[in-house]
């Protein structure tokens, strides 16, 4: 079926290169039995593709089930999608078939599917690659011929790092990814969308239909919209409704626009801490603790190099460091002077800057020794996350696993 034909069968607005490839993978890929996983940002329209994906299939005769993942308790989604056996939990009064029992010859739709708990990812898994599974609270295998297509607005690889989600499941649900542009990367098709949602919200509501200036729809095109298409269609229906003037213009339309965010870095989202969790106070503590034992050692290095006069010949003293051997003499001269005790020796000929700095040291590789351990328990002994984690190579934390002797 052509691209044009799909657009009007299932009312998708918009002629975006980005788009309109998302929609040829899916027409793609609908004849054949291949796990589709659907990725993109809250209000993008992905919904609209597992339709596409089961009216284009063999599938299409059968049910087409759609499931949020994120709106079903916890300790009822086994349940739910697999069903479960009279008297396997309390309230269980009698059997009852899951989604993957009802939807067998047809297609389930699991949206926001790294919403799911590990536990199901399991029984998912099997499902994915045996096409069979057991209700709760029985020990029958039951078959089924399902066409999985999954969605989710998450960050996967992130949610793999933190545990989040099985990487075995996310390959095999992902053998064909469709990625659904954000509306800001859909410029050209905002102010289609704006006249479309504009005339149907005209005809619910029985008034005329909104028109914009050209200031306006340059406004609206420039916009950012971070609640992607459903935000433009919720502001579209509050001006239609609030707004007596039928033509907009961009002073109008400021007032239903929030405020811009600013661009400004942020900083790295954490989530939520679990306990042995690396929080972000060990993290910065890590870095503030390298850097001032990286300074503290190039200076040292550089006072002795120019007490001794060792310096080499052919390399010339830059700006940079000369300031840090003035700046290390200032120090010296700064320092309060330390009154030991009669029974304590003190060699005059060590400087004290060298003993502050042993003392940083040794607290340094403590504090580094405790990092690596929170981080190889929080990704459970794997390395190569522990590593990702800290900032490091996987062969510089195997060296530094042998100096602390914690292999």
């Amino acid at each position: 079926m052509d691209i044009q034909l799909i657009k009007q069968r299932f009312g998708i607005i918009g002629n975006s290169p980005l788009l309109n490839r998302a929609i040829d993978i899916a027409r793609q890929v609908a004849p054949t039995d291949i796990t589709v996983l659907i990725t993109g940002e809250s209000g993008t329209g992905k919904e609209n593709f597992p339709k596409i994906i089961h009216q284009l299939s063999a599938y299409k005769h059968g049910s087409y089930i759609a499931v949020n993942c994120g709106a079903i308790p916890e300790g009822t989604i086994d349940s739910e999608l697999f069903g479960h056996e009279k008297g396997s939990f309390t309230g269980a009064h009698e059997s009852r078939k899951g989604y993957f029992e009802e939807a067998n010859g047809g297609t389930i739709f699991l949206d926001e599917v790294a919403e799911l708990p590990l536990s199901t990812q399991v029984r998912l898994l099997r499902v994915l690659e045996a096409g069979e599974f057991m209700r709760v609270g029985s020990s029958k295998t039951i078959k089924t011929k399902v066409r999985v297509v999954a969605a989710t607005n998450l960050d996967m690889e992130t949610a793999i790092l933190n545990g989040k989600f099985r990487e075995d499941l996310y390959y095999r649900l992902s053998t064909v990814p469709i990625k659904v542009p954000p509306l800001r990367d859909r410029k050209e098709d905002i102010v289609l969308l704006f006249r479309k949602f504009a005339a149907d919200f005209a005809e619910s509501y029985h008034i005329p239909p909104l028109q914009l200036n050209d200031e306006a729809a340059a406004l609206l095109t420039n916009f950012r919209w971070q609640g992607n298409i459903r935000q433009l269609k919720n502001i579209t229906e509050q001006i239609s409704i609030i707004e007596k003037e039928r033509l907009i213009t961009a002073e109008i339309l400021r007032r239903y626009l929030p405020s811009p965010h600013s661009d400004l870095p942020m900083l790295y989202n954490f989530g939520k801490e679990k306990q042995g969790d690396m929080s972000e106070r060990d993290i910065l503590y890590k870095l503030l603790f390298d850097m001032k034992k990286d300074i503290n050692e190039l200076k040292t290095i550089i006072a002795h190099i120019m007490q001794d006069n060792q310096m080499p010949h052919n390399i010339d003293m830059s700006p940079m460091i000369n300031k840090i051997y003035n700046d290390h003499q200032l120090e010296k001269q700064n320092e309060p002077e330390i009154e030991l005790h009669p029974s304590q020796s003190y060699d005059n000929n060590e400087p004290f800057a060298d003993s502050e700095i042993l003392e940083e040291s040794l607290s340094l590789g403590k504090k580094e020794k405790e990092l690596i351990l929170k981080a190889l328990e929080k990704h459970k002994g794997k390395r190569k996350f522990a590593a990702f984690e800290l900032g490091i190579s996987e062969r510089t934390l195997f060296r530094k696993l042998k100096d602390y002797n914690l292999d």
